[in-house]
């Protein structure tokens, strides 16, 4: 897995976090911190694109951080399990991964000075 595919599960984990705290934040230290991921998940969406097929990127990252805040919300939180859900999330899961198996290698960064 490349730097930049690192990057897109990274901001997805901040994603999950900013997400979580939109919801629960309470305290102006709770809203700092889900600013501070909101920032850092863009941050690192950006850089990652640098590299990566925008609408693959954004697409995993999105579908990381969807399946990521459901099982967050049921782990941490005592949302109800339901199985229709965590299979529909297996699935979110399966289209993910195979955008990234689908996914053509990093595009070459272009040398500087040369046209």
């Amino acid at each position: 897995m490349s730097k930049h595919w690192i990057f897109i599960v990274v901001a997805a984990c901040f994603e999950i976090g900013w997400v979580i705290g939109l919801k629960h934040a309470s305290t102006i230290m709770e809203w700092g911190l889900t600013v501070v991921a909101i920032l850092a998940s863009f941050v690192l969406l950006i850089a990652a694109t640098a590299r990566l097929p925008v609408a693959t990127a954004y697409a995993v990252f999105v579908g990381l951080g969807t399946a990521g805040t459901v099982i967050a919300e049921t782990l941490l939180f005592g949302e109800p399990f339901e199985l229709v859900k965590a299979l529909l999330i297996g699935l979110l899961l399966t289209g993910v991964i195979g955008l990234k198996l689908v996914t053509p290698g990093e595009k070459p960064k272009p040398e500087k000075g040369v046209s």
